[in-house]
């Protein structure tokens, strides 16, 4: 199981977005266990480093190691690739 980090930017985001915090919470943990089970919810980002997961309408932006997932920015899918 990988570790999950959630820097400064996604921290503030779970607090905004509360009523939707434990599913993104509940998704993270469960790619962090089994990354085969949602590889249809993540994508690789265009032009960059990264990946995103699909949570409804919100978006989670992260990095992958073999042993961690950093998570730097969660928000809704229309603004979150304009940060």
């Amino acid at each position: 199981m990988k570790r999950v980090i959630l820097l400064d930017p996604a921290v503030a985001a779970m607090r905004k977005h509360r009523d939707v915090a434990k599913r993104i919470a509940d998704k993270l943990a469960a790619y962090a266990e089994n990354p085969a089970s949602l590889a249809n919810q993540v994508t690789e980002l265009r032009g960059g480093q990264g990946k995103r997961l699909r949570v409804g309408d919100f978006r989670v932006l992260f990095e992958e190691t073999a042993t961690e997932i950093v998570v730097s920015d969660i928000g809704p899918r229309g603004a979150i690739y304009k940060r």
